[in-house]
């Protein structure tokens, strides 16, 4: 992935890592999109930061998925990178019936989101001389937390997907990179002041550092991520997952 010049679309680009990645992006010399369901926040954000872009774009609805890929073919026909950042997260009772309908919200946004944005977009991502897919998964994609199951399969199954999208798209000028965070200080699932969660600046800086690497890494790993990721190949599955178990949804 280039470091500059590129023109990329973020969804998710309104909060958290998708914001983070956005602003630096653009400070580094690239076009840049943000992507919400939010007019209102979109048009604040970027009156905040001059010259950054944003377009209203719903993961979860199909149509405005085919508008969205169909505007910015025309009106910016050098989209070269798309940033699959969307995704929500919640805890979940699965004894509580009640939940289910969060669960297919879950699925509906980190899942499918990720796979129609991928459909709608990879044609004109082929026309470009050089492109990439950066699919956003998590470290929770290798071992699960039991306490936010749903989240934990997408991810697992966005890891997948992505997987067989590199070997699809390997003869194509199209790279595909997964980011597989830890858990970052973001307001996902309320860890903006969760002293265990990674600083954003902090994960944010170790990413930048890792896209400075030539060719572009497959899967972006910070170090606290690691764990989970490689647990397991080092034999630790069965211990990460015991102590992931271990953490509750906080009391009501």
């Amino acid at each position: 992935m280039n470091s500059t010049g590129n023109t990329i679309l973020v969804t998710g680009g309104t909060s958290g890592i998708g914001l983070g990645l956005a602003l630096r992006l653009h400070k580094a010399g690239n076009t840049v999109i943000i992507a919400g369901r939010s007019k209102t926040l979109l048009d604040k954000i970027a009156s905040q930061h001059p010259g950054l872009e944003s377009v209203v774009l719903d993961v979860c609805d199909p149509q405005s998925i085919q508008r969205t890929s169909e505007a910015l073919a025309i009106s910016h026909p050098t989209l070269n990178v798309l940033i699959n950042n969307a995704g929500i997260m919640h805890w979940e009772d699965l004894t509580a019936p009640e939940n289910l309908s969060t669960a297919e919200d879950i699925v509906t946004t980190n899942l499918l989101g990720t796979i129609r944005m991928v459909y709608a977009f990879t044609p004109q991502l082929l026309k470009q001389p050089s492109a990439t897919i950066v699919n956003v998964s998590s470290a929770l994609a290798f071992v699960p937390l039991p306490a936010t199951p749903t989240y934990s399969a997408t991810k697992a199954a966005v890891h997948s997907f992505t997987q067989s999208l590199r070997v699809q798209l390997e003869a194509s000028p199209v790279e595909v990179i997964e980011l597989a965070p830890p858990g970052v200080r973001t307001t996902l699932l309320g860890q903006e002041n969760d002293q265990h969660a990674m600083p954003l600046e902090e994960f944010l800086d170790e990413i930048f550092e890792l896209l400075k690497i030539s060719p572009t890494p497959q899967e972006l790993v910070v170090e606290r991520a690691k764990p989970l990721r490689f647990a397991e190949a080092s034999g630790s599955h069965d211990e990460v997952l015991k102590m992931l178990a271990g953490y509750k949804p906080p009391a009501e």
